[in-house]
This record gives C-alpha cells, sequence and structure tokens, in this order.
C-alpha cells in the first residue's frame, strides 16, 4: 500500500515535464498547515529549477536506471513491492481500493483517483483516444480528485479501465505517464546527487511510494531533509552512507503514517542490496519482500 500526498497539478509541458503538487495533508493547525506547505514546495520548487539548469549535463551523463535492461530490473522489483510479483506488465489492467484514502488505484505504478495521477493519464489518453471506453468517466475523475469517493466511478468504470488495459496505446499511456510523473526526475535527481543504479531506484521507489507532492513527507521533502544533513557523494560523501540515511528517512516517515506498515521494500531489498555493497544493481539478484523470496538471474 502506497502512502501518497494528494496532488494538485502545477505544471503540464507538453505533456509533463516535472509535475509538482499541491498536497491535501492530514488537518492541523493552519498557520502549521501553511508554513509546511510553504517549505515543502520550495523543496519541489528548487528541484524543478536544479533539473532545468542540469539539462545538458544529464544528458551526457550514462544511462544508469535508464538503460533498457535496469529498467526492467527496476520495475521487476517495483512490481514486488506493489503486488508482488515481478510480472509487472500483469498490472496494467489491475484495478481496486485498498482503503488507504486514496480511491482507486491501478496500473502499472497504482495511479489513485484520489492523487491526481489516475486523471491526469486518463486525461492525456482521451485527448489522443476520444472514443476510448474511460472517456466518459473523466468528469467523475475530476471531481473525486483529492478523495476516496467512487461517486460517478463505481464497477463501471473498474470494467472500462480493464478492458482498456487490453489495448497498446493505453498501455503506453500508462508507461508514458509514470515516466514522465515519477521515474525521470527521480532517476535525473539521482544522477546530480552522484548516485549510481541502486540510488536511482532507490530515489524512484521513494518517488513512487511517497508522491511527488509537496506534503512535508513527500518525495521533494525527504530529500532535502537528508540532504541538509548529510552529503551526497555530488558533495563529496559516502554514497552508502547517505543512502543509508536516505532509507532511515523514507522508513521513518512510513512508520510515523502506519506504524504497522510494512517495510519489506527498505529492510529486506534495498538495503540487503545495499549492505551487500551492490551500487549497481549487478544481476543475479535475490531479495525478500513481505517474506517471499524473488530472484533475477
Amino acid at each position: 500500500m502506497m502512502l501518497r500526498a494528494r496532488w494538485l497539478l502545477l505544471a503540464v509541458a507538453p505533456l509533463l515535464v516535472l509535475t509538482i503538487f499541491v498536497a491535501t495533508p492530514t488537518p492541523k493547525p493552519a498557520d502549521q498547515q501553511a508554513a509546511g506547505q510553504s517549505e515543502s514546495q520550495g523543496a519541489a520548487k528548487r528541484a524543478e529549477e536544479e533539473l532545468e539548469s542540469a539539462e545538458d549535463l544529464l544528458a551526457k551523463m550514462p544511462p544508469g536506471l535508464a538503460a533498457p535492461d535496469k529498467k526492467e530490473l527496476a520495475h521487476q522489483i517495483l512490481g514486488s513491492a506493489m503486488n508482488s510479483t515481478k510480472d509487472w506488465r500483469t498490472l496494467y489492467g489491475h484495478i481496486a481500493d485498498s482503503d488507504d484514502g486514496d480511491g482507486y488505484c491501478g496500473g502499472v505504478i497504482g495511479f489513485c483517483s484520489g492523487t491526481k495521477d489516475m486523471l491526469v493519464l486518463v486525461e492525456s489518453y482521451t485527448k489522443e483516444h476520444p472514443d476510448n471506453g474511460l472517456a466518459e468517466y473523466v468528469t467523475a475523475l475530476r471531481a473525486v480528485n483529492g478523495t476516496d469517493s467512487h461517486e460517478g466511478l463505481g464497477a463501471g468504470f473498474m470494467e472500462a479501465w480493464r478492458e482498456e488495459s487490453e489495448k497498446p496505446a493505453f498501455r503506453k499511456a500508462q508507461d508514458r505517464v509514470r515516466d514522465t510523473m515519477y521515474f525521470t526526475s527521480a532517476v535525473d535527481l539521482a544522477k546530480l546527487d552522484g548516485l549510481g543504479t541502486l540510488g536511482q531506484f532507490i530515489y524512484y521507489d521513494a518517488m513512487v511510494f511517497h508522491g511527488p507532492g509537496i506534503d512535508k513527507n513527500g518525495f521533494y521533502e525527504i530529500r532535502e531533509r537528508v540532504r541538509a544533513a548529510h552529503k551526497t557523494k555530488a558533495e563529496g560523501g559516502k554514497e552508502k552512507a547517505y543512502l543509508d540515511a536516505f532509507l532511515d528517512e523514507c522508513r521513518k516517515v512510513m512508520l510515523e503514517a502506519n506504524p504497522d506498515q510494512d517495510t519489506s521494500r527498505i529492510d529486506t531489498t534495498q538495503r540487503a542490496f545495499l549492505r551487500d555493497g551492490n551500487l549497481t544493481l549487478k544481476t543475479p539478484l535475490v531479495w525478500q519482500m513481505y517474506g517471499q523470496t524473488f530472484r533475477v538471474s
């Protein structure tokens, strides 16, 4: 189950480049909420500016996690965390409500009706394919965004999602939105922090789980908190020490939100790779997720 901020999209160009979201956090005193959002919005904005100013540098860097074989591996690991399967391509048509406050979640990255990314996906897909089976639900998705409501969706929407997911065009749309909202920004920021392939995956997993929101516990805020206390490799720090600290912060946030949260994705997966010194995610690879063993040869 993912812990994500509820988002309001601020930047779209041409489909999405870097997506920054305004969170709807757990209610708290207005002054604390405003201060927290202001600080976190600054973290997201600084990350956007960092990426924009480094476009030429990033273009010259090795692909890292973006190399086809490593990207495939990344999604096998992520699939094991999201739905206990390495076969992540079986997830295009998956859709359910996990009662986590995010409404319906489905597809290869867990697009959610309550967290804007499902709406972005369906809107962009409908723009390209106006007669698709999900088009009639765009208005309802706009209305329930930021809530866990099913109003206007229900069984008909779920069936339409499954049917549409049989089409290559919708699968391609899911991949595109996944990459533009999550993968590319996370990997590029990790590269700028001097992190290798494992570090790039750790950032990507954190972006997926915690969300690219401006809530204080979204990815950008977590990254800034860790960087304030620990030097990145790009700043002359030790890569393993920095990643240990980053994982510590991610785990802390997970348990603060839900003390019963299963932290396998950190404890017996990412931390295990780091403990083994596998900073390049070299295969063969073995990891544990929720007590189940996964292997990639």
